[in-house]
């Protein structure tokens, strides 16, 4: 497989849609032609069951149906570029901190949901086949370091978080025999918590090719925690290594008077002086690109080459009103606090403006 310079661009079609966009050396282009032009090899794209109310109000963040994940697929198919699906399993967003069962599957069993998942993840495979934007790679389920399907599939019910796993694996399996298959973990730094999913998911579970990590620097430790959970988990397991999700801000100005929200409106985490006091780089331009470089060269370092690449987390997630985190439908659906705004602006790849950042020269110039 060759080495993955990959993006993750799910939010791209909202942004564009909101008035967004982007130049390389003061020449407006398609943020994709940009990101091709700096070596960027694939694109990682999230897919919801059902990102609606009931009444079709869409719940924001990128609205990443499967109209819209054809679409973008497509858009970077054409350009020769690979394509990560990410089956997230729900409407909205999936993590370690939720996993909520999509509306359309609310009220199945156990059992019920585990033919959910696979005819479901066989329904899109079959489509995205017939319109030709086919994956070149699968990712069963959304950072699961928790399980996915809660209440049932929740750690540490290892044998349920396997059968819905397998069903995914198996539905995919069934459609092709080759095309690699990622499960993805967040907190890439924990090599504990690597251990014990891993250790109880190969007792239990289908074969996979690709192992993904979640790393932000933020919340998951140094990057010597994460080099020492890949070293590790790569022997462990001799799976292959990608980090699935990873960033890193470029500056510490707020981006506010470009969102046109109000304070209690907005997500700000990035922008919080107490999450930098374990940083080891400066959220400055160059410290973003100093840090990609450390990353590619830590997925060298990986023994047996089984470092194989990064998807960067939103690089063209930039500040544009109407383009944020969720709709108010969306939070009523989800029941969280009323947190409108674009947390992530300040660790795109693109300045508040849309311009291209050095990193992205730092990436291309990068060789394995």
């Amino acid at each position: 497989m060759k080495f993955i310079k990959g993006v993750d661009l799910s939010t791209l079609k909202e942004v564009e849609t909101c008035g967004g966009r982007f130049f390389d050396e003061g020449n407006e282009q398609d943020v994709i032609d940009i990101l091709k032009k700096y070596d960027i090899n694939s694109v990682r794209l999230r897919l919801w069951n059902l990102p609606f109310t009931k009444e079709g109000i869409p719940y924001g963040a990128g609205c990443n149906d499967l109209s819209t994940t054809v679409e973008l697929a497509k858009r970077c198919l054409s350009r020769d570029m690979g394509f990560l699906l990410d089956f997230h399993y729900s409407d909205f967003w999936a993590d370690p901190g939720k996993q909520n069962i999509p509306k359309q599957w609310q009220g199945l069993d156990e059992g019920q949901l585990e033919k959910a998942v696979y005819q479901y993840t066989l329904d899109i495979m079959k489509t995205l086949k017939q319109v030709n934007a086919y994956p070149t790679m699968v990712q069963i389920g959304n950072e699961i370091t928790n399980g996915l399907l809660w209440p049932y599939g929740k750690v540490p019910n290892y044998d349920t978080i396997a059968k819905f796993v397998n069903a995914g694996i198996r539905a995919v399996r069934s459609m092709d025999k080759e095309i690699p298959i990622m499960i993805h973990l967040d907190n890439g730094g924990n090599n504990a918590l690597y251990r014990e999913w891993f250790d109880n998911f190969m007792l239990r579970g289908e074969d996979f090719q690709i192992i993904g990590l979640s790393f932000y620097p933020f919340w998951h430790g140094t990057l010597d925690d994460l080099s020492n959970n890949m070293k590790d988990i790569a022997k462990r397991y001799g799976k292959e290594l990608v980090i699935a999700e990873v960033s890193m801000g470029y500056t510490m100005e707020d981006y506010a008077d470009y969102e046109k929200l109000q304070p209690s409106e907005r997500k700000g985490m990035a922008t919080k002086p107490e999450l930098l006091k374990n940083l080891d780089y400066s959220m400055t331009q160059k410290g973003q690109a100093d840090f990609m470089q450390d990353i590619m060269n830590r997925l060298r370092e990986v023994p047996d080459g089984l470092g194989r690449g990064f998807y960067y987390w939103e690089p063209a997630w930039i500040p544009v009103p109407g383009s944020g985190w969720a709709t108010n439908e969306a939070l009523q659906y989800t029941g969280e606090a009323g947190l409108l705004g674009n947390e992530w602006a300040n660790q795109a790849l693109f300045d508040y403006n849309g311009n291209a950042l050095p990193s992205l020269r730092v990436i291309c110039d990068w060789q394995e």
